[in-house]
């Protein structure tokens, strides 16, 4: 059997990224960051939407090249269909469409979320079937059992804000510029995460909730600088170091309540929040203690990346789950784990 070539295209919300996969294997992972958004303190969805149009043709072309492919070797193409930016979302949508309809390939729709969870796979060693993976980024927080490729289930997830936005909100209420949630990181190194405590949600079940803890970061803010206007600045690396802790404690609580009542022993980490230094070194450490094999992709593959639609539109191409020129990007774009 010929290999199988396929090109993953990502465009869900800032980054214009394009990847070329052949048989399950990332050949090119090539990624257009925008940097236009810092100056607004958060993406500004329009300025988004016109960047991906100036760096989808060139990022798509040095993919292809960087994979020492030619267009004509392509067998399919992946774009992210949903949850996303709609803008953003149209641009690699109208351009995975039109490449797919000029080269008379499939067309692959690929959910951004299922992508996360198989960007375990990328790299050897790669967890085996089944295992549980814990997915957290800006608009998500899942705790996700893979049986294959393409049968997961969602076994629990966030019933209010996800733990990236917690990340980013309790950031701004530090006085930190966007993004925040990186910067929350760097800072938690050099502090100490017992100074500070905040609430932790009671949630039922493997569900999880992160407003209360925005609540209770915020409450606490506003009367520590009633009492003493420099108290952030004062404290900040102790501030951070509490923050992280608290968010990821919440985190690993469930997943290991997961791990406990499904009896899956190989557990997994992805999403944007995974390239947390924090959340890996707590998560490794879990692991060890606990007797799992844990896994986290490297870091290029945790943030928005097109290798991860690559190699999911790779297992839908093998499966013949295809969509036609009349598909329709959306910006929530629920999923139901079913494939």
């Amino acid at each position: 059997m010929p290999p199988i070539h396929i090109l993953g295209i990502e465009s869900s919300c800032d980054e214009t990224s394009a990847s070329v996969c052949v048989d399950g294997r990332i050949l090119s992972n090539v990624i257009a960051t925008q940097e236009v958004h810092q100056a607004y303190g958060g993406v500004v969805p329009e300025l988004a939407s016109r960047a991906h149009i100036q760096h989808i043709v060139p990022v798509v072309d040095s993919a292809i090249q960087q994979a020492g492919i030619s267009l004509k070797d392509l067998n399919g193409i992946a774009f992210t269909q949903s949850p996303g930016l709609i803008g953003a979302l149209l641009v690699g949508a109208g351009f995975a469409k039109s490449l797919s309809l000029a080269l008379d390939v499939p067309l692959i729709g690929v959910h951004h979320m299922q992508a996360h969870v198989l960007a375990n796979l990328i790299e050897d060693p790669a967890p085996s079937f089944p295992f549980l993976c814990l997915t957290v980024s800006g608009g998500h927080t899942q705790i996700v059992l893979c049986r294959s490729p393409l049968d997961m289930e969602i076994l629990g997830e966030t019933i209010d804000d996800a733990a990236g936005e917690a990340f980013d909100k309790s950031a701004k209420m530090l006085g930190l510029p966007y993004p925040g949630g990186p910067l929350i990181d760097k800072y938690a190194a050099s502090g100490d995460p017992s100074r500070f405590h905040f609430a932790e949600p009671v949630i039922p079940g493997l569900d999880f909730s992160f407003s209360g803890v925005k609540t209770s970061i915020l409450y606490f803010l506003q009367q520590a600088t009633r009492k003493e206007p420099d108290f952030i600045q004062q404290n900040l690396a102790d501030l951070c170091a509490s923050i992280q802790h608290r968010i990821i404690e919440i985190l690993l609580k469930k997943l290991k309540i997961a791990a406990l009542e499904t009896g899956i022993r190989q557990v997994c980490l992805s999403g944007g929040v995974s390239a947390n230094s924090g959340l890996r070194k707590s998560f490794t450490a879990l692991g060890e203690r606990q007797g799992w094999k844990a896994f986290v992709p490297r870091f290029e593959y945790c943030t928005d990346n097109a290798a991860m639609i690559a190699i999911t539109g790779y297992h839908r191409f093998l499966a013949g789950r295809f969509e036609g020129l009349d598909a329709q990007s959306s910006a929530r774009g629920h999923w139901t784990a079913e494939g």
